[in-house]
């Protein structure tokens, strides 16, 4: 009987050591995550966005600056130039040459951008994603690379993200899914880390002739 018993229990284990293998490796890399963007203060990088959704993909391309706390710039210059931006407080999006530009506290900010808030603070990964684990199925972009998988805590109407991560710790890709089943891909290429950034730009002061809109009276 002993046998018996001390063959369930080896079974047992055997079957629990991956579960705890990958807990652990998803620990790591949660770890290394976070000592990166703690040692962050401002982040240059080229981007490409990509949405698929309702039928249609569309893809966009820029660059994007950060630095924290609160501040970002996203200049998008393929197919068309537009800019959104927040400067700690507030943020904007403005089309050049329309005759509006939005505003919208950041607090109230809901955007597909905000998983990429944690760039932008002091937090956790774990704090802003719960469940997060190994996503194997998912092909990485670059050897050595590794994908997370994690479920957004404070952005509603958003599934999961998967998060390419480099061995330094860097995210290279961010996939965002959708509860209506599309999916927002963003690239991050030419990455500079900790660079010299002007002030003006986070600043937005809305061009001669271009009326701001609160967000609220636009519905959203």
């Amino acid at each position: 009987m002993r046998y018996v018993v001390a063959a369930f229990f080896l079974a047992l284990a055997l079957a629990i050591a991956p579960t705890v293998s990958a807990q652990s490796e998803v620990s790591q890399i949660v770890a290394r995550v976070d000592a990166h963007y703690d040692m962050l203060r401002t982040l240059q990088t080229d981007f490409s966005e990509t949405y698929r959704g309702a039928g249609i993909t569309r893809s966009e391309s820029g660059t994007l600056w950060l630095e924290r706390p609160g501040r970002m710039r996203w200049e998008y210059r393929q197919p068309r130039p537009k800019l959104f931006l927040t400067d700690g407080k507030s943020a904007w999006f403005y089309v050049p040459g329309e005759k509006q530009a939005r505003q919208s506290p950041i607090r109230k900010l809901a955007d597909l951008r905000s998983p990429l808030a944690y760039l932008l603070g002091h937090t956790k990964l774990n704090k802003e994603f719960a469940g997060l684990s190994l996503a194997p199925d998912i092909p990485v972009e670059e050897s050595g690379d590794v994908i997370l998988r994690g479920i957004p805590r404070h952005a509603g109407g958003l599934s999961q993200v998967l998060m390419e991560i480099a061995p330094d710790g860097r995210f290279v890709r961010l996939e965002i899914a959708g509860d209506d089943g599309s999916t927002t891909e963003f690239r991050f290429s030419h990455q500079k880390e900790n660079v010299a950034i002007a002030a003006r730009q986070f600043h937005f002061s809305p061009p001669a002739g271009v009326e701001t809109i609160p967000a609220e009276q636009l519905g959203q």
